[in-house]
């Protein structure tokens, strides 16, 4: 009988999540995490980064998850050895810890299931990690993927091969050709798909996790999106030709009601639709020259705005004076609860990375959006929003001018805002409803608890 009792807490669900440790990635799952936890308290989740990368994020959720007693951290080694002496190569951290990572996330769970007394039931991964997979098929169980970024730029990566094929490498004079022969992506020309997929360093370290990534996925038992069915059922369609089981759950990002610089009182002084919030994410940062047309246009359009900015010291002086002195009606501030910012009814216009969470939460609110992406899938996402969806612009060559801001405002928020906002409604309640209790995100997230629960 004790043996019976025992085998049975072994065989208790035990999750795995392997977290790539750069970037927005490991916050994105660690929301996903809790979001697990909290839903199913007889899963076992074991969260796997290294050590700055969860001393970052579980400092960031402090006291949140003292009732998740079933989600705890383990550090893996960051594959950077003692002594070694960095080279000052581009991206030089990542690909010591790529090397090392299987091995790392090897240990790491043998430590894991030894504490936690239970076996590991699945393995949970970023997609970036695309050897998780190998390590779930050497355990015996299932490897679930959850891609934080949006549909259209997974399936140009699950799609590489036939791009390549079609359009060719380093295709030059091509650059302007749709994607029309993958359905769901006929909006996309090749210059929007990311470096190294058919141009640029194909053998970037990030070309080639990514080249993996879509070599891989469709072995994964299934693969979590960050996105709605209800959104685009093409793309959805397109995703689940090539994958074994494909779940549209949304949303993967954190959210944060603290509004500790005072964003919201100074929005509910603004008329409704007209102020422009800017945000450009964690990682992105203009160039001072950008920086100042920026600061020109929304001066000289005489725009209210939010803008979300830790370092203001490329800005113009007698701009910030004007903004104190409220001859400029404006509020700089190191960070807002964005998501909260966005709801807020005097917002008409998101100036926007276009990172995918970002373009999630703006869809979600309804708010039309102005297009500044800087690397990655930036690209490939704001054509969808300003070619296929229509909510949005991109700008004159990509870069922000003075006369392009204000051009841009105009346009945005006077010209054509009433039927982007049209357009941001519609696309708002197919979120809602794939959000609702009878939504495709809700089915999809359940069916994900019963596969992590019986496994």
């Amino acid at each position: 009988m004790a043996q019976t009792a025992q085998d049975a807490i072994l065989k208790k669900p035990h999750v795995a999540f392997l977290s790539f440790p750069f970037a927005s990635h490991p916050m994105s799952l660690i929301t996903f995490a809790r979001r697990i936890a909290a839903a199913a308290p007889q899963i076992t989740c074991s969260f796997f980064g290294t050590v700055k990368s969860n001393g970052t994020i579980f400092a960031s959720i402090g006291d949140d998850d003292e009732g998740l007693q079933n989600l705890k951290a383990y550090d893996i080694d960051n594959g950077i050895s003692e002594n070694y002496v960095f080279k000052g190569k581009l991206l030089e951290e990542i690909e010591l810890f790529m090397k090392a990572a299987p091995t790392n996330f090897r240990k790491g769970m043998e430590v894991a299931e030894e504490k936690e007394k239970k076996k590991i039931t699945c393995v949970l991964s970023d997609p970036f990690l695309w050897f998780a997979g190998e390590l779930a098929e050497e355990m015996g169980v299932p490897w679930v993927a959850a891609f934080s970024g949006g549909p259209f730029s997974l399936t140009t990566h699950l799609y590489t091969d036939l791009i390549r094929s079609t359009i060719g490498v380093a295709p030059n004079g091509k650059e302007d050709e749709t994607l029309d022969f993958v359905p769901g992506l006929s909006a996309l020309r090749v210059r929007d798909l990311v470096d190294g997929l058919v141009s640029g360093n194909l053998e970037s370290i990030f070309a080639r996790i990514l080249d993996q990534m879509g070599q891989l996925l469709p072995r994964a038992t299934a693969v979590c999106i960050n996105s709605f069915e209800e959104l685009d059922a093409t793309i959805i369609d397109t995703l689940k030709l090539k994958l074994q089981r494909c779940l549209p759950i949304a949303l993967f990002n954190p959210e944060s009601n603290l509004d500790k610089n005072g964003c919201l009182p100074w929005l509910e002084k603004q008329k409704p639709a007209s102020v422009a919030y800017i945000s450009f994410g964690t990682s992105a940062s203009l160039p001072p020259h950008e920086l100042v047309a920026l600061a020109q246009g929304l001066e000289a359009s005489r725009t209210p705005f939010l803008w979300s900015l830790k370092d203001t010291s490329q800005l113009p002086k007698e701009f910030i004076d004007k903004i104190s002195k409220h001859e400029i009606n404006g509020l700089i501030v190191p960070w807002t609860p964005q998501f909260c910012v966005l709801q807020h009814r005097a917002v008409g216009v998101f100036l926007t990375h276009c990172g995918w969470n970002s373009v999630l939460e703006s869809l979600i609110t309804g708010k039309p959006m102005i297009c500044r992406p800087f690397m990655a899938d930036q690209w490939t996402n704001s054509r969808i929003i300003s070619h296929l969806w229509g909510i949005g612009l991109q700008l004159d060559n990509g870069v922000f001018t003075r006369d392009g801001i204000i051009k841009a405002l105009d346009l945005v928020l006077f010209k054509e805002g009433r039927k982007m906002r049209e357009i941001g409604e519609a696309l708002k309640e197919l979120c809602k409803i794939g959000m609702g209790p009878n939504g495709s995100c809700t089915r999809n997230f359940n069916s994900l608890l019963q596969l992590l629960s019986t496994t």
